[in-house]
């Protein structure tokens, strides 16, 4: 089993790079399961606290988890019963993808925002102007009418017969 520990002789060889991709892999950690996430109290209270903290992050904009917790003792949600457990409800809210975290980077420091979740699709759709009757007639098959290189592209059409 010499030839897995990368031999003695210096150059270590395929078998020492395989060990070491092994080894690698198994020592990380796994993800942590967000959707698993035990918010500590009953499921209709959670839906209870969940609504007031996204009525107060849909209110107040992105927020911190400190100015969050600041609105949420201002707004004295019944249940909730310390930072660390809004804390877990956030992370539990952004698991079933209720609230999205965003990161923002100024120098050296980073903040992280919660606000409430939007689709991007949607947005994307509202923004952009109606097809025209041209490209509604041209149905688009395939992966090609999905992917952002060929967005604008028409698909091509053979010439037509002459009759």
């Amino acid at each position: 089993m010499q030839f897995l520990r990368g031999g003695g002789g210096g150059g270590g060889g395929a078998g020492g790079m395989a060990w070491e991709v092994l080894r690698r892999h198994f020592s990380r950690k796994r993800a942590v399961d967000v959707r698993r996430i035990n918010p500590k109290v009953p499921k209709e209270e959670v839906v209870a606290i969940s609504g007031r903290l996204l009525q107060i992050l849909a209110d107040h904009g992105p927020l911190t988890v400190g100015n969050t917790w600041n609105h949420a003792k201002d707004a004295a949600i019944e249940g909730l019963n310390s930072k660390t457990h809004m804390k877990i409800l956030l992370k539990w809210m952004w698991g079933r993808q209720i609230i999205k975290l965003s990161c923002t980077q100024t120098g050296n420091t980073k903040k992280f925002l919660y606000s409430p979740f939007t689709a991007d699709g949607s947005e994307a759709a509202a923004e952009e102007p109606s097809p025209t009757t041209t490209e509604q007639q041209q149905p688009r098959k395939g992966w090609k009418g999905k992917h952002p290189k060929y967005k604008g592209q028409a698909k091509k059409q053979k010439p037509a017969a002459a009759a």
